[in-house]
């Protein structure tokens, strides 16, 4: 069945600075290009070099005058988010769109990062939450808009308290479940608390929905060596138009939600259609797991702990 087409309108970002995780490719990568061709300039923190110098070259011939440029990014390393903070912070550019984009999902079997986290929670969470501590100066100074990707896996699932590097037992997808759900409290809490202390930013969350990106396709580094059944069948139900989105659907939630003038802070964005999988952005009920303010409050105390960066209120 053809699909009907969707899309969104990005208003001008001309003189805008933005920062975009996740850029070397797939959705990332979209959301980059479109910001560029709106006029922002944009960050690409990338993990593989080579891999970022393919994607700024495929903006610059979709958008010749495109300004975009590389830095060095690892996420699963506290001391690279750190050295990425200082650089940015020695060019004292203030930032006026974050996207924290990047993720992995469900390692077969239980990794950690660099600094002793389980994977997904290190990087999907606890890297991200670093990065904006270590950016809120010029995040404050731009009067940014963060927006913070979750997953419809975040609608259902906890945070394992008792556990949450998941050392006495491991199951992917509860793990994946709550890194996102702990890095979705911590978005809507940053709102909270920029708004208490006068911050000037605005933090709200997006989703894709399920479309055939590449979180679930072969990656021999995570101890996948070939595309799960779960990505074969996305891949096909989104040829079909059947349910699932596209690539191209599933960036326009956090465009919408970081350009939208109408977006609202402290909300979360996704596609609308049925089970919120496709279909054009929209507004969303905030998912169950990420509406009590008092976890939310505890996920940033033990994300201050556990990373060793604390946010300067002042």
């Amino acid at each position: 069945m053809p699909r009907t087409p969707i899309d969104i309108t990005v208003p001008d970002q001309s003189g805008k600075l933005a920062v975009v995780t996740g850029a070397s490719d797939g959705m990332g990568l979209g959301i980059a290009a479109r910001l560029a061709a709106a006029g922002a300039e944009v960050i690409l923190p990338v993990r593989n070099p080579r891999k970022g110098q393919a994607a700024i070259s495929t903006i610059r011939q979709r958008h010749p005058e495109a300004k975009v440029s590389l830095r060095s990014l690892d996420l699963s390393s506290l001391e690279s988010v750190a050295t990425l903070g200082d650089t940015l912070r020695a060019e004292g550019r203030p930032i006026h769109l974050l996207i924290n984009n990047a993720g992995v999902m469900s390692p077969p079997n239980r990794q950690v990062t660099a600094d002793g986290f389980e994977l997904q929670f290190g990087t999907n969470h606890l890297g991200h939450f670093a990065l904006v501590g270590h950016l809120l100066p010029l995040l404050r100074a731009g009067h940014a808009r963060v927006t913070s990707q979750v997953s419809v896996a975040a609608r259902s699932g906890t945070i394992n308290w008792d556990d949450p590097n998941w050392d006495r037992s491991y199951h992917a997808m509860r793990a994946y479940r709550q890194s996102k759900i702990a890095f979705g409290l911590f978005g809507l809490e940053l709102d909270r608390r920029s708004r208490a202390h006068g911050w000037g930013i605005t933090s709200n969350l997006a989703h894709p929905g399920i479309a055939p990106t590449s979180l679930l396709a072969a990656r021999p580094e995570l101890g996948r060596s070939q595309d799960t059944p779960q990505i074969r069948m996305i891949r096909a139900l989104s040829a079909r138009g059947i349910l699932i989105g596209t690539a191209e659907t599933a960036k326009l939630p956090a465009l919408m939600a970081a350009t939208d003038p109408g977006a609202k802070a402290g909300v979360l964005y996704g596609p609308s259609g049925l089970g919120n999988l496709s279909g054009a952005p929209a507004e969303h009920k905030t998912y169950a797991p990420l509406r009590s303010p008092e976890d939310a409050v505890r996920v940033w105390a033990l994300s201050e702990r556990l990373v060793g960066t604390a946010f300067v209120t002042t």
